[in-house]
């Protein structure tokens, strides 16, 4: 694995998904999110950023580790961000569960927003995180 790439390819990736996530939550979720008012807190956007960032590192490495197995160019990338969202979708779930109060159909929106997401990050990691061509 091919670190210096992967640590890249997990920033940019980062990046982009901050700008796809801000885009999702911030403008076309806004409205849904007013109505509720367990997401009135006051947060740090500087905080997302440095999520996303992070989350995006740690799946570059994973993908970076597994990247024979995903296939070659962006369709494998897509593969590889499907299934880690599928996991992430799934994990939405979780919400209504624990936070009182919490609308059921906004996991379905978390979910589906976290899915395009990794697919759009897999997409990116594929890009930058090419395999080596073997002789």
């Amino acid at each position: 694995m091919n670190w210096t790439k992967a640590v890249i390819a997990g920033v940019v990736g980062g990046i982009v998904v901050n700008l796809y996530s801000g885009l999702m939550h911030g403008v076309i979720m806004s409205q849904t999110y007013t109505e509720y008012t367990i997401f009135a807190m006051d947060t740090n956007p500087i905080w997302f950023f440095v999520v996303s960032i992070s989350i995006g590192v740690a799946g570059a490495l994973l993908f970076g580790k597994t990247r024979g197995a995903w296939g070659a160019g962006v369709k494998g990338g897509v593969m590889f961000g499907f299934f880690i969202g599928l996991v992430s979708f799934f994990g939405q779930f979780y919400s209504p569960l624990v936070i009182n109060g919490f609308p059921y159909f906004l996991s379905w929106c978390w979910g589906g927003i976290s899915l395009i997401g990794w697919m759009i990050f897999g997409a990116v990691a594929a890009l930058l995180y090419k395999e080596a061509k073997t002789a």
